[in-house]
């Protein structure tokens, strides 16, 4: 069976809550099943994180490299409370760079 994809509305969402918490520099892009948190302008694009939906409700974390790979964390959760994850424990991730 496949994975859910993310809508238009997560996405609105997802940066609704970001800047919502201070983070106004940062955008979602949506692209199938994945909500990808970046910054910048093009070609100086930075990947920041990104959720990828797991099930109906569950989103896996995933954070960029240096290398620009990408790195599944331990976490799956609502997004709720992915959102509160990357803004407290996490926010080193979503500073500008």
């Amino acid at each position: 069976m496949p994975k859910p994809a993310a809508e238009d509305y997560h996405a609105d969402e997802l940066a609704d809550d970001l800047a919502d918490h201070g983070f106004t520099h940062l955008r979602v892009r949506r692209r199938g099943a994945v909500l990808t948190i970046e910054s910048g302008n093009k070609p100086n694009v930075v990947a920041h994180a990104r959720l990828r939906r797991d099930t109906v409700h569950l989103w896996v974390l995933e954070v960029s490299t240096s290398e620009g790979g990408w790195e599944a964390t331990p976490y799956r959760d609502l997004m709720d409370r992915q959102v509160e994850r990357l803004v407290t424990e996490l926010a080193w991730i979503l500073a500008p760079r």
